[in-house]
């Protein structure tokens, strides 16, 4: 998979209620649909792990519908995605296997028929974030993620066909950035998977299928050109107004990964020794790298500055919308709880700062949004999607930071989250709730120590704080809703991150580190039991309250215990 960037930490634009259940499963349909060769007709989603447990509660079972349909992510007409199906005479089924065991918790296998007949099976994994990935295509493992333009190849594997599909692909000009094949047994079907930094030209297809050993040929674009905000091109940023990368817009392809590659932090002490040495706060640093990743793939102009106002505006208005417009989430169980605090603040009657209980309000209200199939950002996941907004929603309202300063702000929590999907988890169904509400607590913790003129070393203590207050919390979702309690630990993740941001701009450190704490959080997500990890069999979801909520809003469910 490609390094990530500050667009996988916050983001995608989605809509709720879970990035690793609906966006992530919606990648994973919307993939399997570029994979065929005419429009689907009928389709069986077997599904897996904490896939088979909340399907219906997480909106996984409309994603995935969403996705064979060709819906984007950001799409409001997910919600609507089973009616949409029977409109195009699509006819599809859910089978719930919760024995069987498979590598990763987010697992479902697509069995999908298509208008020519032709039966397509893939298996794909929600890895978190929103991110997917496909490991097979009719039983044989692959490695297929989106991330880049693909060009899939089904062969006969014989001398001399790997070679031939290169040639062709280098006479359209179109550069490779990996190249895999894959096979059950030598001599049988192969396939070959080839991810290109450029979008591959439909002509392609034709020129390999004039080959007797090329079986079948699918072009899958990658995920980035089809969302909304993906980087412009530099036609698109003249017109526009947009800067080049600046230094990263006059190097070679290998000069720029070699800068790239000096820039890609690994760990906290990484990023805090540049940040030091060159003199930049934390969202400056990690702009940097971010033109320098953006250069090692031949984008020569960073519009980040564009994508994270953006993400400032879509993540303003799931916050504030339900303070006047509250709906009743899909579940039924959360909805009205922002208005209802924002009511407290215009009374006179919050309780405590005024700081702390607009970042709660905020937090709420996002959630509620979630909750609705509304359109949130991730910040890592949706499920802990009202943690950075609150809180740098709360300090522009007490402080008055401009727009400007709050997308530093969502910057520097782009790094922080970055660093901890590279050395742990941000997925409940692996880490629990500590992983999302916890990482996203870390990130808005250092966003505010940087927004209150803290330095570099600051931020990481203050993340590593947050982390450490919310260290072992776990995951478990009532009736697999993204609702409760998930909107209270939300809550929780804000009041959290500003009490770590205030602790450590009093110097207080955390003893333990940044890295270590990470490294901690890791461990203890590994740790925890399939109960506790979104599977909503374990915890709050498995009280009597919650199974009985369980039972009367959805008959026939197996019991939590």
């Amino acid at each position: 998979m490609r390094a990530y960037g500050i667009r996988d930490v916050i983001g995608p634009v989605m809509v709720g209620p879970s990035s690793s259940h609906t966006a992530g499963a919606l990648r994973i349909a919307l993939m399997t649909r570029r994979l065929l060769g005419a429009e689907p007709v009928e389709a069986t989603f077997t599904l897996y792990g904490s896939f088979a447990h909340t399907y219906q509660g997480h909106g996984t079972d409309r994603a995935l519908v969403a996705g064979l349909l060709g819906l984007a992510p950001d799409d409001l007409k997910v919600r609507d995605s089973f009616a949409l199906a029977e409109e195009a005479g699509m006819a599809f089924s859910f089978v719930p296997d919760e024995t069987t065991k498979t590598e990763h918790p987010n697992t479902v296998n697509i069995r999908v028929r298509d208008a020519a007949g032709t039966v397509t099976e893939v298996r794909g994994e929600s890895i978190g974030g929103g991110a997917a990935q496909i490991t097979a295509i009719n039983g044989v493992q692959v490695m297929l993620t989106g991330e880049y333009h693909s060009l899939v190849v089904k062969q006969k594997d014989v001398r001399g066909v790997l070679a031939f599909i290169a040639a062709c692909v280098a006479e359209m000009e179109v550069n490779i950035a990996t190249t895999k094949l894959f096979r059950e047994r030598k001599g049988d079907v192969a396939f070959t998977v080839m991810e290109t930094d450029d979008p591959i030209p439909d002509a392609i297809a034709q020129m390999l299928t004039a080959n007797p050993k090329i079986l079948q040929v699918r072009i899958v674009p990658s995920d980035r050109s089809s969302e909304a905000l993906a980087p412009v091109s530099e036609l698109e940023a003249e017109e526009e107004g947009f800067c080049p990368t600046g230094f990263g817009a006059h190097l070679t392809a290998e000069q720029a990964e070699l800068l790239f590659s000096s820039l890609d932090f690994h760990t906290g002490a990484e990023l805090l020794a540049f940040a030091e040495k060159e003199g930049l706060p934390i969202s400056d640093a990690i702009c940097r790298r971010e033109r320098a990743m953006l250069a090692s793939l031949g984008i020569t102009v960073d519009d980040t500055h564009r994508y994270l106002g953006e993400a400032l505006k879509v993540m303003r208005d799931s916050a504030t919308g339900p303070l006047t417009h509250p709906e009743k989430s899909m579940g039924g169980l959360i909805g009205g709880e922002a208005q209802k605090l924002w009511a407290e603040i215009q009374a006179g009657r919050g309780f405590g700062d005024t700081l702390s209980v607009r970042a709660v309000m905020y937090a709420q209200a996002v959630l509620e949004t979630n909750a609705t199939m509304g359109r949130i950002v991730a910040a890592p996941t949706a499920g802990s999607a009202g943690v950075v907004p609150a809180v740098l929603l709360a300090l522009q309202d007490v402080y008055g930071f401009t727009d400007e300063k709050l997308g530093r702000g969502l910057a520097n929590a782009g790094a922080i989250g970055m660093l901890i999907m590279k050395n742990a988890t941000v997925s409940g169904a692996e880490g629990g709730c500590q992983a999302e509400v916890g990482a996203a607590s870390a990130m808005a913790a250092s966003a505010a120590v940087e927004l209150m003129g803290g330095t570099p070393r600051q931020c990481l203590e203050a993340a590593a704080i947050a982390i450490a207050g919310l260290l072992g919390l776990v995951c478990d979702p009532i009736r697999g809703l993204v609702e409760a309690p998930c909107q209270k630990r939300n809550a929780t993740g804000a009041a959290n991150a500003l009490a770590a941001a205030q602790l450590a701009l009093a110097d207080i450190d955390s003893y333990v580190g940044f890295d270590e704490t990470v490294a901690a959080l890791y461990a203890v997500g590994r740790s925890l039991p399939f109960e506790l990890r979104e599977s909503a069999l374990g915890g709050l979801a498995a009280t009597p309250t919650a199974c009985a909520l369980c039972h009367a809003c959805a008959p026939g469910q197996q019991p939590c215990d």
